[in-house]
């Protein structure tokens, strides 16, 4: 046997003669030079490289297998039989019973909307089913400015805002916000609706909490939707059901890793009418560490003494919410929305929110408009007072004189939600659909005696838990008709409701 100083004079000539051949190689004394020094610097990574390498080499010398499942065959007619048997399915339902009633019988505005509105069959009308409440699409100043504006920016910026869609009037107006609500910073969002449902998912992600009101309008609901967050509902404006659900949340999340915790509501329910209490819910924010979400979108320009919201008219301060989200279009005639809070949160979305780094921005001539209605208010409080004294006015034909319906938006909301009463669903024995209908033939009675007004519409969505809307009304006041013109605009609401409910048995 081969003893063993022999065994390693064999293996050392074996390796002697590999290492000539091997520095024959081109590059082999680059490679040797790399190794020593990795080595000689980091063994480890020399190691973990190796590794790498091997792995490698083994991932490509491993056999190929296909990752698709057995495709049958189809012979050409079988695939044209397939073909002629498909019927593809409609992308709108048809419509409901109610939905063609309601078609036939719309009425088309022609010409400008104000509160005097001209329709298609030659009639004209008092408009109260616009969001006109201060009838500045009247107001020449504005028009003007419209104009001047257009004729020097173009219709429309063409781009995205973090791109060349920015422009110095978007600048302007997002100070002009800021500003008007007392926040450090605020950004400007090109279409109303998406506003809020892209704050939500850029600041909430999976895993996440978010508590909200069950009256939440539908464009909360899709941004909850949107950023598959844990969600927790509170009963409809109930404070001590959401302090019981913070209470719950807290406890359950004691021992775990902390997680982001929203609380999202309505300044004023767009479904309902009604105002949040916002102290109580600042109180129960700071209680159980949440971050609150305010939507403002039908409170502000409206509430407070010079139109700056919720949180003016229940005298919390700006600093308080988190986020304040609130729409640039009704009250103030112009589009898009904004969110207004700290200059971080306001970073964050520029970078993370869907509806602003995939939208086009805000036409130039709707951000000047609304800089400009801005400024209105805050130079014409005695607008605002005018409104309200309107609101009273129509209250006054409306609540309290009715036996049929009642109102349940708040005192200083313009948008007055008229429910059927309770006694009367019961007496009646109406169910939602006779509800809707006979609301139809309330508001086709109205029209026919030369007053516009509209139902509340809402949709349904597999988000929030059974939450029933009440079919209702929906009556927006303005201050371009005078006290007498509004009242008697209320009379014949009144009796148009008491013609149709009192002849259903």
């Amino acid at each position: 046997m081969m003893d063993f100083q022999e065994a390693q004079r064999l293996l050392f000539v074996y390796l002697h003669e590999f290492a000539n051949q091997f520095q024959r190689l081109p590059g082999s004394a680059i490679f040797l030079r790399y190794v020593k020094s990795s080595y000689q610097n980091d063994p480890v990574r020399s190691a973990v490289e190796l590794f790498l390498f091997l792995f490698a080499v083994r991932y490509l010398l491993a056999p190929k297998y296909s990752t698709k499942p057995g495709i049958v065959a189809l012979s050409e007619e079988e695939i044209d039989d397939l073909v002629e048997d498909w019927t593809p399915e409609p992308l709108v339902g048809p419509p409901s019973a109610l939905e063609e009633t309601e078609v036939e019988k719309r009425a088309v505005i022609v010409g400008p909307t104000g509160p005097k509105s001209k329709l298609s069959n030659g009639r004209t009308v008092t408009n109260l089913a616009s969001y006109n409440f201060y009838n500045f699409n009247a107001n020449e100043t504005l028009k003007e400015k419209a104009i001047q504006t257009l004729r020097s920016y173009g219709v429309g910026p063409c781009g995205p805002p973090g791109f060349y869609g920015t422009q110095d009037v978007h600048m302007k107006t997002e100070a002009d916000v800021a500003a008007f609500l007392g926040t450090p910073a605020c950004i400007i969002y090109a279409q109303a609706f998406s506003t809020i449902s892209s704050v939500i998912p850029a600041f909430s992600k999976r895993g996440d909490i978010i508590v909200a009101d069950k009256g939440v309008s539908y464009a909360i609901r899709k941004g909850i939707q949107i950023s598959r967050s844990t969600v927790r509902w509170y009963e409809h404006n109930d404070m001590e059901d959401l302090e019981r659900v913070l209470d719950r949340i807290t406890k359950e999340q004691a021992k775990k890793p902390l997680t982001r915790r929203f609380i999202i509501t309505e300044g004023l329910f767009e479904s309902y009418g009604d105002m949040v209490d916002l102290p109580k819910i600042i109180e129960l924010k700071l209680k159980y560490k949440f971050r609150l979400i305010l939507d403002e979108t039908w409170s502000f320009g409206v509430l407070g003494r010079t139109g700056r919201g919720v949180t003016e008219h229940q005298n919390v301060d700006a600093a308080e919410v988190d986020m304040i989200v609130g729409s640039l279009a009704g009250p103030l005639i112009a589009g898009g929305g904004f969110c207004a809070g700290s200059e971080e949160i306001i970073h964050h979305q520029r970078i993370s929110a869907a509806a602003y780094t995939f939208s086009a921005a805000l036409p130039a001539l709707l951000s000047t408009t609304a800089s400009e209605t801005l400024n209105i208010l805050q130079t014409s409080p005695e607008l605002i007072m005018q409104l309200r004294e309107n609101i009273k006015v129509m209250w006054a034909q409306l609540d309290p004189r009715s036996d049929w319906v009642y109102c349940t938006s708040a005192l200083e909301n313009p948008i007055m939600i008229l429910v059927i009463k309770p006694e009367v669903v019961s007496s009646k024995r109406l169910s939602v659909e006779d509800q809707q209908f006979l609301l139809q033939d309330v508001v086709d009675e109205c029209l026919a005696n030369g007053v516009l007004i509209t139902r509340l519409k809402s949709l349904p969505d597999n988000v929030t838990p059974k939450q029933v809307v009440p079919p209702a009304l929906k009556v927006c006041l303005t201050t371009g008709l005078t006290k007498r013109e509004v009242e008697k605009a209320g009379t014949i609401i009144r009796h148009a409701i008491t013609k149709v409910l009192s002849k259903k048995r």
